[in-house]
């Protein structure tokens, strides 16, 4: 019987979409499932690709089906399901085996599982997939993190399916345990930032302009010509132009604003805040979902809440594409502040150009401005930060005016814009040599002598208002 090169472990949406990818790369791939009965439609279905793949019920079965060195891929949820699984299938597996976690992880766990197998000789991978269903089909984004060995071994059949832009494959490894989950959370975190500055721009000119759903839709179908090309633009001018076929108006007025999250979101910003970084674009994307789900609190306060009157000029759409370009850009710098944060401090050594090049194509995030990112990268601007590299700084100087005007029309007209007034204010606090922290550390030393540094002399100091014999409060 045909040894597999890689085992796949849970057909749900994902699983089923890279086994067909892989096999239809010229790769054998054993499938098992939690739900047994799903294996043999699975296979009817794969068609002219059935004859590489191989479904086996018993989980024995499956791992004996695998070429060594073997290759264990799951598509499960990746908390208690996976530890779970990987308790089960460890004792079947020897020395030199990789375990490969493809779904969306907290890379605390990755680290841990990675830490804990390579006790047992066996090895850990987080691959980060992003391009959903239709990338994992046929070109996803993917992100390892994992040992060498197990790179060396996975890398022919990740680079053969992965996305590709200008021939080179959109997959790479970034460094060890959980460097590429933690890329694939950050990837998802500035996902929910783009996600909510589009959200803005198509509030300011639905409740702002009175346009209708079609023409703003054509807005974003010409800014997808330009600088501002992505997938998700993209795919919001083909939303806004599609129409409901039972009421017969604009799809998007039908749906309830009540947007869903699962978790990598809030894992961005919770990891930021941990390691001193900001990442307030995503925060505000991340709050805006949570107060979303208050529909009935909304409803309530929109009638006794009021917004006050503003004889304030909307903006013109030049403003708003270049205040769009300038809130992306800065989002942006924000997500690749943190990877930079992470590296330093799990000493993963990534490569963050590499990171925005495996970004261009396959995944959700891909834009025009990731290419013009790797290329700034490059050229190691001042501090390592994104926003001071000649090209990006000089983008910003032209569009921040812009974004000043759309934050402000926003503000005195009562529109909610709070991914993009937090990058606008995010960028203004980095633009401050001397700014409002002395204040902080004098109340720090006030009401608790907690001290602080001088201008003019080095060492730890205390304020003329502190008596020592006060107790600290």
């Amino acid at each position: 019987m045909t040894k597999a090169d890689i085992g796949i472990y849970g057909l749900g949406t994902m699983g089923s979409a890279l086994a067909l990818n892989l096999a239809e790369k010229a790769f054998d791939v054993a499938v098992s499932n939690r739900e047994a009965e799903w294996l043999a439609p699975f296979v009817e279905e794969a068609g002219g690709l059935a004859p590489r793949i191989h479904a086996h019920a018993d989980l024995a079965e499956f791992i004996s089906a695998l070429k060594p060195p073997r290759l264990v891929l799951f598509m499960i949820p990746s908390g208690a399901p996976l530890d779970q699984m990987i308790a089960s299938v460890a004792p079947l597996l020897d020395a030199g085996d990789t375990l490969i976690d493809a779904g969306n992880a907290d890379f605390n766990d990755t680290r841990r599982r990675f830490k804990d197998l390579s006790q047992k000789g066996l090895h850990f991978v987080g691959m980060g997939v992003s391009g959903g269903e239709e990338g994992a089909r046929h070109g996803p984004s993917l992100m390892i993190g994992g040992s060498a060995p197990s790179w060396k071994r996975l890398s022919p059949m990740v680079e053969a399916i992965a996305a590709s832009y200008e021939g080179q494959p959109c997959a790479a490894h970034l460094g060890p345990d959980g460097a590429g989950h933690f890329v694939k959370t950050v990837h998802n975190g500035i996902e929910y930032a783009d996600m909510q500055i589009i959200a803005e721009v198509y509030g300011l000119l639905r409740d702002g302009a009175d346009w209708d759903a079609a023409r703003i839709g054509r807005v974003f179908d010409r800014w997808n010509a330009g600088p501002l090309q992505s997938y998700l633009v993209e795919i919001t001018a083909q939303v806004l132009a599609a129409t409901d076929p039972e009421t017969e108006v604009p799809a998007v007025d039908v749906i309830k604003d009540k947007a869903g999250q699962k978790g990598t979101g809030r894992w961005t910003v919770i990891e930021a805040l941990k390691l001193g970084q900001s990442a307030s674009g995503v925060e505000a994307a991340v709050g805006a979902r949570g107060w979303s789900s208050d529909i009935a609190l909304r409803d309530t306060a929109s009638r006794v809440l009021e917004a006050g009157t503003s004889a304030q000029e909307l903006p013109t759409l030049d403003d708003l594409e270049r205040a769009f370009e300038a809130a992306r850009i800065l989002s942006h710098a924000q997500g690749f502040a943190v990877l930079q944060a992470a590296s330093e401090a799990f000493e993963w050594d990534l490569d963050l150009a590499r990171v925005a090049e495996i970004w261009r194509a396959g995944c959700i995030i891909r834009s025009a401005l990731l290419d013009d990112l790797a290329e700034a990268i490059r050229t190691d601007p001042p501090h390592g930060a994104l926003v001071l590299a000649p090209a990006i700084s000089q983008r910003l100087n032209a569009a921040i005016p812009s974004l000043r005007r759309v934050v402000a029309a926003a503000v005195t007209d009562g529109l909610p814009a709070p991914a993009m007034s937090a990058v606008l204010s995010w960028y203004d606090s980095l633009r401050q040599a001397r700014g409002t922290a002395n204040v902080i550390q004098a109340q720090r030393d006030f009401f608790g002598r907690h001290g602080f540094e001088r201008l003019d002399q080095p060492g730890a100091h205390h304020g003329p208002w502190a008596d020592p014999e006060d107790p600290v409060s």
